[in-house]
Parts: structure tokens; sequence; C-alpha cells
């Protein structure tokens, strides 16, 4: 621990998971049906038999932990468990709703939190050896928003290191696997969220996205997940906190968001967590979307555009096949038109690469290097001491306007852009990408060409399950709006999801009773 600027209370915050040779462990007992009832429910069924007294908040946390002890062994989605704090914050819901005090709209509703998000008294490790032992000495807004709400944290969940990477492995915790088949990487940077979600270990879950890292592990995992447009979740400490190198970079283009298993539990979430704060001078004002009736209304008559590959982005094979599917349920059962077309530009991953380092802290997690040369990983060792020149930041910044004026020319003549959300299904743990696609070699970055682009320009975009490949592996479809354009990609997630439902599909590995 090289950072002593908080209150160190250790209240939970013991991490859990520290097996770096990351072995799968044996299978585990089958789960009780009742729990099973319990953690299949979503997180709106689940407020609302809370509130009513129909279901104790006490038996949801007990059934969700069940499952995280029976299924945790194999996946690792948690780096940070807060069983003892789930009981005591349910066991107090229950005792207001006795009472006949009022309670909020999630109410009773387990919560896993990404390890990028702070959490006071509760370790915040982000993956990265340089902050083993955090404490924060304050909650992020939207953890403050969701307990507020009556929510019930059941942990943190692992990430790749300090973001970086949209995948699943850190130099802390064991890699978190996917669950439809463990050998394989869930998904980042977001990726123990998305397994929890998954697996039934929590209804909904906060995710963060800097490059995709809510919608690159839903998609992978077979869950929703969703990135407002910029500023619309406001962030702080995450990304805002100068004290905290590593955890304070990626500033125009971090988001927090929901990941769920149905669209309306996303914007449920959204309800409690969207809205302005002064702590986070980029948040927007309320009051343009009402997210619980966000996603009510068809799509019919809209006009989107569709693009298995941007142009020019390699795509496996199945997954061209299986997005250009779901963009046929759009025309054909929804009632949009639907048209081959997608915005002028090229591969942009050079100019993403440096607006992350632009915006990272540089010489303070390069100060840390010189205290611990092991402080993080080789790889993101690399990253830190590469050299910039300023004409290098100051291209990449043209560029950045470049690719948000060809977006928002190019969303004027369409309501919505949809794509696949990454470019493969699940590849080897272990990988930070896959090395070829459909026997095409790609950079380190090729693989997640569709999400990035809408870090760089601030729209709103979900990751909606899509099908599945003969593999029986995840595939997500990506629906992207204009700015501002929350409510309609929403309403589109929706519709979507009534024709072509994915909230009862689980992964085998969770044997619904």
């Amino acid at each position: 621990m090289y950072f002593n600027y908080g209150r160190f209370v250790h209240l939970q915050s013991t991490p859990a998971n520290l097996d770096r040779n990351n072995a799968v462990s044996e299978p585990q007992p089958k789960l009780a049906s009742a729990g099973d009832d319990l953690c299949s429910i979503d997180a709106r069924t689940v407020a609302r038999l809370v509130r009513t007294r129909q279901v104790s908040p006490v038996d949801i946390v007990e059934a969700v932990l069940t499952r995280q002890a029976a299924l945790e062994p194999r996946l690792h989605a948690f780096c940070t468990p807060t069983p003892d704090l789930a009981r005591t914050t349910a066991r107090r819901l229950e005792a207001d709703i006795a009472a006949g005090r009022s309670v909020g709209p999630l109410a009773g509703v387990p919560v896993a939190i990404k390890d990028l998000i702070a959490t006071k008294g509760i370790c915040t490790v982000g993956g990265a050896r340089a902050y083993a032992g955090f404490v924060p000495d304050e909650d992020d807004i939207v953890v403050e928003r969701l307990a507020r709400a009556g929510a019930i944290m059941v942990g943190k969940t692992n990430v790749a290191e300090l973001g970086y990477g949209g995948v699943g492995h850190n130099p802390v915790f064991a890699t978190t696997r996917n669950p439809w088949s463990p050998e394989l990487t869930s998904g980042g940077s977001s990726a123990g969220s998305a397994v929890a979600v998954a697996t039934g270990m929590s209804p909904v879950a906060l995710g963060s996205d800097g490059g995709g890292s809510i919608r690159i592990p839903a998609a992978l995992c077979g869950v929703a997940g969703f990135k407002a447009s910029m500023g619309r979740v406001p962030l702080y400490p995450g990304c805002r906190d100068e004290r905290y190198p590593g955890f304070s970079g990626w500033e125009s283009i971090e988001h927090i968001g929901p990941l769920a298993r149905t669209v309306a539990d996303l914007a449920l979430v959204m309800s409690v967590i969207a809205g302005p704060d002064r702590r986070d001078r980029h948040s927007l004002p309320a009051g343009d979307v009402d997210w619980l009736t966000a996603q009510d209304g068809g799509v019919r008559g809209l006009r989107l555009a569709f693009t298995a590959d941007l142009g020019y982005a390699p795509v496996d094979s199945e997954v061209r096949d299986i997005a250009g599917r779901a963009a046929l349920i759009f025309e054909h059962e929804l009632g949009c038109i639907v048209e081959n077309a997608h915005p002028n530009f090229t591969d942009s991953a050079a100019v993403f690469d440096a607006i992350v380092a632009l915006e990272s802290d540089l010489s303070g997690m390069r100060a840390i290097l010189q205290r611990d040369p092991r402080a993080f990983s080789a790889e993101l060792t690399a990253v830190v001491e590469r050299v910039w020149t300023a004409t290098e930041f100051t291209d990449a910044i043209v560029a950045r306007k470049r690719i948000a004026n060809a977006m928002w020319r190019f969303m004027k003549r369409y309501d919505l852009l949809l794509t696949p959300t990454v470019a493969t299904p699940a590849f080897p743990i272990g990988l930070a990408g896959p090395p070829m696609i459909d026997g095409r070699p790609i950079a380190a970055s090729g693989w997640t060409p569709f999400t990035y682009i809408m870090n760089l320009t601030g729209q709103p975009a979900i990751s909606v399950p899509a099908g599945r490949t003969l593999n029986g592996l995840p595939v997500g479809l990506h629906i992207c709006g204009p700015h501002l354009g929350d409510a309609i990609v929403l309403r589109a997630a929706a519709a979507f999801e009534n024709a072509a439902p994915w909230a009862h599909d689980w992964p085998p590995i969770v044997r619904i009773a």
C-alpha cells in the first residue's frame, strides 16, 4: 500500500480470491431450489416484493450469498465480498419496513459494485498491487445514491488492472471466468459485475466504461449493460480525485452505469444514479429523461443504420451473422427502416490510446513505479513509461473532434446505429485479446472497434444479448443513439428484448432448479 490518504476503516476490508495460479476449482454442490427462485427474480420485482412485505430482504440476501458460496470458487466474480455488511443492511431495512418507514426504489435489491468505484470503509484495490489494502475515506456519488435508495451491497467485483484492459485478469486477484465456459474470459474491465449478474449472484451491478468496459463483458457474459450519455451519471471521486494516480484518469471518456438481466432493471438503476452533482463539473442537469418510462413504447418507423464491421474491422463470422439477424428483427418484426451504413472514418484505436494516456496521471503513476517497480504489471508499466509528444496528443484531440463531427452528421440521417458489441466471442483467459479473428491477425485493441468510439463521442450505447454461437457463447448487439438520445436507446433495447427475450437464458453452471 503506497497511500494513506483515507481513513482506514477495516469493515469488510479483506480482499478475497488472492489466488494467482488461477486454477479451476472442483464443481460445487447443486444449488438449493428455494434460493434459486429468489436469485432469478429481476430487481424491479425484488423491490416490489420487499416493499409489500411478500419477501424479506434478509431472505434475498441469504439466497445470493448462498449462490456466491457455490459459484465463486470457480468464477471469481467478487474480489471483496461484503456478507456481513449485506446482512446488517438487510436486517435494518426489514426493521424499517416493519415499522412503516418509507424505503427507496431499490429497497432490498442486492447490488454488486465494481472495484474501481470508491466505497467508504471497504477495500477498493482496482486490481493493482499499488493499491493493495487501500480503503477509501468516502463513497462514490453513485454508491451514496444506491444506499439512499435501499440497495444492499453484496461485494466489490473484480476488474482488469485499474481498468486498462477489456478482460478480467489482474496481478492481485484470481482471474474472473466466463460462466458460459470458465476457461474463457468474461471480458472487462467490469468483469466481475457482468459475471455476478449473469449467474444471479446479484440481480444488478455497477460497472464503469472508459472504452467499452460495461458493454464488453455484458456481451461476452450474455447480459445487458448500459453506458448513458457522458455526464448523465456523475463521477466522484473516480476520475476526479487527484490524490489517487491510476484511479484519477480518463476524465472525459469514463462513465458509470448498470448491468442487469433486463432493460427495465437498467432503467430502474438509472433512475437512482443519474442526475447532476456539483462534485462533477461535467454532470448534466436532470429532467429531460424519465428513466422509469424511457423504455416504454415502440420503435416502428425509426430509421436505423446497421454495420457489421464499420467498413474496416475484422469481425468473427458468427458474430457478424448473429448481429445481422438481430438487425433483421428490427426491420421485419419491429417496423423499423434498416439500412446498411456506417460513419465514414477509419480505425481510431491510436486516437483512443493517446486520449487515455493524455488523461492518465503519468507523473503520479511513474512516481509509484520509482518507489516500487513491481507496483503495476509489465503491461501497464509499459503504458505508463511510454514517451509521448505534445504533437501526438494534440493530433489525437483534433482527430477526436473529427470523429465526433462525423458521428453527429451521420446520426442526423439515422435514429440509431446497430453493430456487434465486440468483434469476437469470448477467448481464452490470460490474453489481452484474440491474436486472430477469422484467420486475420489483429492488434491488441482490434477486437473492440465498436465500443471505444462511443466513449470518444460521449453518445449513449447499450449492449443486449443477440444470440449465441454454435458453441453456446453469448454475442451482444450494440445499440447506439445520438448525443443525449438515452431514452430512444433504452426504448429500442426494450423493444428488441420483447421480440427476442433473453432473461430466461442462464449459463449451465447456474443449474436453475
